[in-house]
């Protein structure tokens, strides 16, 4: 039984803020006698983008909220799951994946253009070289600036720099509001997310069983299983920031479907395809589509079909 005030951590980004705000209203509506409160945290993440440096490694925007989670300072921690490593430190779980969000990218015009309609040689902004390889897939004629920083940041960009257009998570915007500012949401078709995008990860110690009992309440079997297999196939591909992975799984027909990317960084190179199974796989699933995928790369490659 849990009397105490619950503190729960996450990033200082108003969209981390807001984020973590949902998951707490979720657990008062089922919980309203529990109390919470909400402690926002630095992250390695969060100063790399305020020095404009590249971000260090796939854990820099939880490993310091995870240290704390860990000594004991915060009860549990929302993340989103995207940013979240293949595998957790020693001691932790995810133990709630809530509702899933839109997981497209979407793309943001300063003259309400879509991609397709963008001007020969259109400066496009993102910080993601997933997004990078498969738009000049697209549009090979586009030029790409890497911008940093968070989401009202990267929207002020947009004029800051005088690009025609920017690329974000359609999750992140609609849970700030600010889904009018969007001109397209890109299908997955074309633009394939990152693996746990729209999805949160609520995170605990293992050994606190009060309060993954508490979060247990929230979680959402098709996202947590969807999410399951898309992590999976990230762990086996080995991705993290530095080559583009893509991946999206949903439940269709009571199977689950995982699409899964990878590519060279110049976009020459990219290699999709498509993994089916049982529900009760997600893992096997993930991990299945990943040696597919990586055997075709590795083919392709000695064919010198890689630049």
């Amino acid at each position: 039984m849990v009397s105490r005030v619950i503190r729960v951590g996450c990033r200082r980004s108003r969209l981390a803020i807001s984020q973590t705000q949902s998951v707490v209203e979720a657990l008062r509506s089922i919980r309203p006698d529990l109390r919470f409160e909400i402690v926002p945290m630095a992250t390695e993440g969060d100063e790399d983008f305020k020095g404009n440096r590249p971000v260090r490694g796939k854990d820099a925007f939880v490993k310091a909220i995870e240290v704390r989670l860990l000594e004991g300072e915060i009860d549990f921690a929302v993340h989103s799951m995207k940013d979240m490593p293949a595998r957790l430190p020693k001691g932790l779980v995810i133990a709630a994946v809530p509702p899933r969000e839109d997981p497209r990218d979407a793309l943001i015009s300063r003259h309400g253009k879509g991609l397709s309609e963008l001007p020969e040689g259109a400066r496009v902004g993102t910080s993601s070289i997933r997004r990078r390889v498969q738009l000049l897939s697209l549009r090979p004629d586009l030029h790409i600036v890497e911008i940093r920083g968070n989401v009202d940041t990267r929207i002020r960009k947009l004029s800051e720099l005088n690009l025609d257009a920017i690329v974000l998570a359609f999750a992140g915007l609609k849970r700030l509001g600010l889904a009018d500012l969007v001109t397209e949401v890109l299908p997955v078709q074309s633009v394939l997310p990152a693996p746990g995008q729209g999805a949160l990860a609520v995170e605990a110690r293992e050994d606190d069983e009060d309060i993954i009992e508490v979060l247990r309440l929230i979680d959402h079997r098709e996202t947590r299983v969807c999410v399951e297999a898309e992590r999976a196939f990230m762990a086996g591909i080995g991705g993290g920031c530095d080559i583009p992975v893509a991946a999206y799984a949903r439940v269709e027909d009571g199977k689950l479907l995982l699409e899964g990317m990878v590519s060279s960084t110049d976009s020459r190179g990219i290699i999709r395809l498509v993994e089916y199974g049982e529900v009760s796989e997600a893992e096997a699933i993930g991990y299945r589509l990943a040696d597919r995928l990586m055997t075709v790369k590795a083919q392709v490659a000695s064919k010198g079909g890689e630049h």
